[in-house]
């Protein structure tokens, strides 16, 4: 009997010991978690090809396999105008819609696992006012769901014309923002029927996390999320060394790029930095611990941001959604715009998703692999395009793993 006690006891200790295994985040050769490094060389090539068409200044892109950072380099340069700075590892970027996943839907989730949030909580919940879907044939109504906000199946309308906006409410009104998003945006349609992307849903978010938690918005996600995960480059309104190492954007009326600020004109103008559509600035080595985080079920270095039970949920397209939603919960999952994704990684556990200055993350949770590529195409001006570098991408790392 004794000895089947202590049987006993070095089993529980041996699974309290696997239960509690922590993942530390390093930078190994690619062979040590089965990539070619020859084949990931073909990635800076083709970067380097879209800098030399002009598509982009510069860039820093990074893998990530099995929770280790595999790859990461810097091509081209940080600034062109009004000087020419050459692009380092370090460089830190706006990342527009991004902020998006990295920074409103990881909030969320949280929430949802604290109990606070339901998927299923109408908006009204948290927003009084907020206006339903009325049916124009027979008057009955539906009311917008979190979900639907997370998926961008809620049919609110895409934006706003932000300059007709602040002529009659003034900039820097997220009060009024939200006000008119609850009852003046129109609802295309009845929720979960259909896709359309809107930024507007995650404006609704953000205030939805700031009622919950009684914080302002930036402040808990960098409580919560970007500080447990040492994404010590990460922030939004970039201060200090932060703001030191951010690359610009575009140039303004006043002939000078953005620096810090977002490009994004709801969260700069409106929102002052503070929103859930933008406003995320961070380097590749931070997202890439946040992806490692992702693939190592929610915890890296000993610090649990989320559960592999929600990284499951959260990597999936709502079953009860229409089809041609094609979103998970704030990220995409086969929507028209996840092509980024390439030709060869899990098409049913991947999520990714882009920004509009240029940034883009894909992310193969079966595969356990991640592309977190970082560029602004809207340096000095708006324009390039970088969809199919997206996808060519993913393809090259896709094609580098060798089990």
């Amino acid at each position: 009997m004794k000895k089947l006690t202590i049987l006993g006891l070095l089993l529980t200790l041996l699974l309290t010991a696997c239960q509690t295994q922590t993942h530390t985040f390093e930078h190994v050769n690619p062979a040590q978690v089965g990539m070619s490094a020859e084949r990931l060389i073909l990635g800076d090539q083709l970067i380097q090809a879209a800098i030399d068409e002009g598509e982009i200044p510069g860039a820093v892109w990074a893998v990530v396999r099995h929770g280790k950072l595999v790859y990461l380099n810097a091509l081209g340069n940080k600034a062109v105008y009004p000087d020419t700075v050459a692009m380092t590892p370090e460089t830190v970027f706006d990342l527009a819609s991004v902020s998006k996943c990295v920074g409103t839907t990881m909030a969320v989730m949280q929430l949802l696992e604290k109990g606070v949030i339901r998927l299923n909580d109408p908006v009204s919940r948290f927003i009084p006012d907020f206006k339903p879907w009325t049916n124009p044939e027979t008057g009955k109504t539906t009311a917008l769901r979190v979900v639907d906000l997370l998926t961008h199946s809620s049919g609110i309308d895409p934006y706003i014309g932000v300059d007709a906006y602040v002529e009659r409410f003034g900039e820097h009104t997220p009060d009024s923002l939200i006000r008119y998003i609850a009852t003046q945006t129109n609802r295309r349609f009845q929720p979960g029927s259909r896709g359309l992307y809107s930024c507007l849903n995650f404006v609704t978010l953000h205030n939805i996390v700031e009622k919950v938690t009684g914080q302002k918005f930036e402040e808990y996600v960098e409580e919560q999320v970007f500080a447990p995960l040492k994404m010590r480059s990460t922030a939004y309104n970039p201060t200090d060394e932060i703001l030191a190492a951010c690359a610009p954007t575009e140039i303004q009326a006043d002939g000078l790029p953005l620096i810090g600020q977002v490009h994004d004109p709801i969260a700069r103008r409106i929102n002052a930095g503070n929103s859930g559509n933008a406003g995320v600035f961070s380097n590749a080595q931070d997202l890439a611990r946040l992806c490692a985080a992702l693939m190592n079920g929610g915890e890296l270095d000993g610090q649990r941001i989320l559960s592999p039970a929600t990284i499951q949920t959260m990597s999936q397209v709502p079953e009860y959604l229409a089809d041609g939603v094609g979103r998970a919960l704030g990220w995409d999952n086969c929507s028209g715009a996840a092509s980024i994704r390439g030709d060869f990684f899990d098409r049913n556990h991947t999520i990714c998703h882009t920004g509009y200055t240029g940034t883009s993350i894909v992310l193969d949770l079966k595969n356990e692999c991640a592309v977190i590529l970082l560029a602004h195409r809207v340096h000095p001006y708006d324009k390039g395009a970088l969809t199919r570098l997206r996808a060519t991408l993913s393809n090259v790392v896709a094609g580098a793993m060798t089990d």
